[in-house]
């Protein structure tokens, strides 16, 4: 297929490791912050593949992980009064909030439904003028467009029973409030394709000067986060801190500028909680004062929420990059994709899925110094996109040889 084959060759990407390995004279960290960045480097095994003094740090890229606690408890609430249809992606449903999930919900009378696009909601909306439709409105700059257009149509048509629970975020704010810890070990980002498409880069070179590290812009084969890789190591190597384009075949200067003036009409910027960080000033979106009859948590008056993040759960510090999956001591055992304690185990997009999905069976044991003392051996309960009873292809136990084999030739075509 056009585009994506290219970007997955094995002869390709061992020549982009070679000139990684032959540029790099030091130890740098580098950090993805987009979640289908890390499903992808965890299952083509391009973390095992880049020299050692390489460390790829996953950020909080995950939409569906970094939604508050207290935003899937309203969620809950509203999806289970008299009356409301509650439209969301799939990947809500098994969230979990303080006691259950939207699937508990459902399971309990409420009407929630699984929807493949706002506009979805929008429709039920207009066939049930009689009941209350919300759709579950999350996610970074990419999925705001649509979000906020539905909205803009709801208002056109003169759809009333339709509303929104909004919990949008933003990136930069995200990587100011990432490099302004004490923590932080970052020297380098790679930016997400899909939102500078959709926002352009303009946000970027301010960051990249104020702390001094350079920024990226990534796509999402193995090629192109090889590519992006090498960018960054080349840029710290010289040091140098700008921001780069390597995925231009997507991302133009200005992005998307209708999809930008559609933010602006529907949406504006306010402080957001991220679930397992605390709240980041300016990094969300809510509805605007012209649409906040659409706005669910108006609507409903969804206040006095007590939420409880389980204690054991450590997905906080793996959405800040502290700390892998693997060295939490839930990982796999009282956290599966099937019982999963925090967000990161759910998602499609979630680090600690992706370590479930690809690397349980192979996983060294927990770096000394972590909590956890176990490895993802011990575990074979199939993740929920494999057949019952199977193993995931990518983490039957292998030798260091075939692994990078895999990783170079087969895992491409997985």
């Amino acid at each position: 297929m056009k585009y994506i084959d290219e970007f997955q060759d094995p002869a390709l990407a061992g020549r982009l490791i070679e000139e990684i390995r032959a540029a790099v004279t030091r130890p740098w960290a580098l950090m993805e912050v987009c979640g289908g960045q890390t499903h992808s480097i965890i299952r083509h095994g391009i973390d095992q593949l880049l020299p050692p003094e390489i460390e790829l740090i996953h950020g909080p890229g995950c939409p569906v992980c970094v939604t508050p606690l207290e935003v899937i408890d309203k969620a809950l609430e509203i999806a289970s009064r008299p009356g409301v249809i509650f439209c969301s992606f799939g990947d809500m449903l098994r969230v979990p909030g303080t006691g259950r999930d939207l699937f508990q919900v459902r399971g309990q009378g409420g009407d929630v439904r699984v929807v493949y696009s706002p506009l979805d909601a929008l429709r039920i909306a207009e066939q049930n003028p009689d009941r209350q439709v919300v759709f579950f409105g999350i996610g970074f700059e990419t999925t705001a467009p649509p979000n906020a257009m539905t909205v803009h149509q709801a208002r056109r048509l003169g759809i009333r029973n339709f509303s929104l629970l909004v919990s949008h975020v933003r990136v930069p704010p995200a990587i100011e409030a990432i490099m302004g810890s004490p923590d932080c070990r970052v020297q380098g980002f790679l930016a997400a394709g899909h939102v500078c498409s959709v926002m352009g880069t303009e946000e970027y070179p301010g960051l990249a000067a104020r702390h001094r590290v350079p920024i990226v812009v990534t796509g999402f084969e193995p090629l192109d986060i090889l590519e992006g890789v090498r960018r960054t190591v080349l840029q710290l190597e010289r040091g140098e801190h700008r921001v780069e384009n390597a995925y231009p075949r997507a991302v133009p200067a200005e992005g998307n500028p209708a999809a930008r003036a559609m933010l602006d009409d529907v949406f504006e910027v306010t402080d957001r909680a991220w679930r397992g960080i605390g709240t980041i000033p300016d990094s969300g979106w809510r509805l605007s004062g012209r649409y906040r009859e659409y706005d669910a948590e108006h609507r409903f008056s969804v206040e006095g929420i007590d939420t409880r993040e389980p204690a054991e759960c450590r997905s906080g510090e793996v959405l800040q990059g502290l700390l892998k999956p693997h060295e939490c001591e839930a990982f796999g055992t009282t956290c599966t994709p099937r019982s999963p304690l925090g967000a990161t185990m759910v998602s499609s997009e979630g680090a600690c899925a992706a370590y479930y999905l690809y690397r349980r069976l192979d996983l060294p044991a927990t770096k000394p110094g972590a909590r956890a003392q176990r490895t993802g051996a011990q575990n074979t309960e199939p993740y929920d996109t494999e057949p019952r009873g199977t193993e995931p292809r990518s983490t039957r136990p292998q030798t260091a040889d075939q692994q990078k084999t895999a990783s170079l030739e087969g895992s491409s075509v997985v």
